[in-house]
């Protein structure tokens, strides 16, 4: 009965471990993915630094070594030994750290009032020493500032000053509960600036923003690494187009095989040097893309609006990262373009070889059957001097015989004797042959 009763109860009141079916090895793994690296929420006023160190794709054991220092030296628990992704207040900072796939970003976060927002940088709360031991080069250094909505907006004098000069550029955000300013440049201490007031969002969507603003400088010179690649490849790409076209210019002039065949080693080094390259850019040029993307991304989900007389983030990107972006575009179609050509160019070039080794082919094959008919003619004719010769030494045989049976008595004229036989041993002969010709061949067929 207990049976019956549980089949007909709906399967979200049945106890825990009733019903389970064997779990995928990678379920939990992939359902706690999407809430991995969830945004801070972040109260204004607030003092931030990020560092993005390019450490490479095997760095994350020396990376998670170095946090797992820090962690002594604040006193908190240590990150797990598979984490990519860690989080911790460590008494008067934040500290998040996140690894990708090449980099990894370092995050530190310091609430608090503040008069002069890049005087005492969020970084100077980690000891100087940890810092230097960072493993990998640093690829992005930010510190940002966000107002709170009881400080009162920057003048144009106040954000000169704060970033050198009136090159800078900002723009209201999500509804205009915000405001950004930027130049996007390194300072003397060495990092980036971005000032940021707060109007009235909430502390989950304050620390949104932030993290929006941080990723876009980070994956923006992240895709600017493949532009000094597609630079230093062009002359490489443009030296192996002017040989190829040269080399196919002298297709029409190739006279012997040996030639063509010089020719296609030619074409088979240019198809090698050109993979070369492939093999040094394909990588790059498609991280880029990826993370062109995401500044695109990351820029709409801003929902920027113009303060009037300054450029909005999202233009300055369009004017400034997209001609990067469309030259490595550029150079990775040049490369498979001109891998097109070399193949094209080999295809045509095997053909004429083809052609001329079928020629040699049938000359080869034409030589053969001249020799083959020779061979047949004197086949012919040593058998014709085989049927005289047997029958020559045939009939001297006979006519021995026919002497000796005269010299004994039988009524047998030799001449006329030998006369008789002469057809007739050149007919036994000569059908001899031919049979034994037959059963020959006969014997190759099979």
């Amino acid at each position: 009965m207990r049976k019956q009763e549980a089949d007909t109860i709906p399967g979200s009141i049945l106890r825990a471990g009733d019903y389970r079916p064997r779990n995928h090895p990678l379920r939990a793994a992939l359902t706690n993915e999407v809430h991995a690296r969830p945004s801070i929420a972040l109260a204004a006023p607030l003092r931030g630094s990020m560092l993005a160190m390019l450490s490479g794709e095997a760095a994350g054991d020396t990376e998670r070594a170095q946090l797992e220092r820090l962690c002594e030296w604040a006193g908190v628990p240590r990150p797990a030994l598979d984490a990519t992704h860690y989080y911790a207040f460590m008494g008067s900072f934040h500290l998040r750290w996140e690894r990708h796939t090449e980099f990894s970003t370092w995050t530190i976060l310091r609430p608090g009032f503040f008069v002069d927002p890049f005087a005492e940088p969020a970084l100077h709360a980690l000891p100087a020493d940890w810092i230097a031991g960072l493993p990998g080069e640093l690829l992005v250094g930010i510190h940002i500032a966000v107002l709170g909505p009881a400080q009162a907006p920057p003048s144009p004098g106040i954000l000169a000053s704060v970033f050198g000069s009136e090159q800078y550029v900002g723009s209201n955000l999500v509804d205009e509960l915000a405001t950004v300013w930027t130049d996007f440049r390194i300072h003397g201490d060495g990092f980036s600036r971005i000032l940021l007031a707060d109007h009235g969002m909430s502390p989950g969507h304050t620390g949104r923003v932030a993290q929006r603003l941080l990723e876009i400088e980070t994956y923006r010179m992240l895709a600017l690494l493949a532009l000094p690649l597609a630079r230093s490849v062009l002359p490489r790409i443009g030296e192996i187009e002017r040989e190829l076209a040269s080399l196919i210019a002298s297709f029409a002039q190739l006279a012997t095989l040996d030639e063509e065949a010089a020719a296609l080693a030619r074409l088979t080094r240019f198809a090698a040097r050109n993979e070369q390259i492939a093999a040094e850019t394909t990588y790059r040029f498609a991280a880029a893309r990826a993370y062109y993307e995401l500044v695109e991304r990351r820029i709409s989900e801003l929902r920027e609006t113009r303060v009037d007389g300054m450029q909005t983030i999202g233009e300055f990107m369009e004017r400034r990262l997209l001609p990067a972006m469309r030259t490595c575009e550029a150079v990775d179609r040049r490369c498979e373009t001109l891998s097109r050509h070399i193949a094209r160019a080999g295809g045509l070039l095997r053909t004429r070889v083809e052609v001329a080794l079928e020629g040699k082919n049938a000359e080869l094959l034409r030589s053969m059957d001249q020799r083959a008919d020779v061979q047949l003619r004197l086949q012919h004719a040593v058998e014709g001097l085989s049927v005289v010769a047997i029958s020559y030494y045939s009939l001297a045989l006979v006519s021995h015989a026919l002497q000796a049976a005269h010299a004994a008595g039988l009524p047998i004229n030799p001449e006329i004797a030998d006369g008789i036989a002469i057809p007739v041993i050149l007919g036994a002969v000569w059908l001899g042959l031919l049979r034994i010709r037959k059963v020959i061949g006969h014997g190759h067929r099979h």
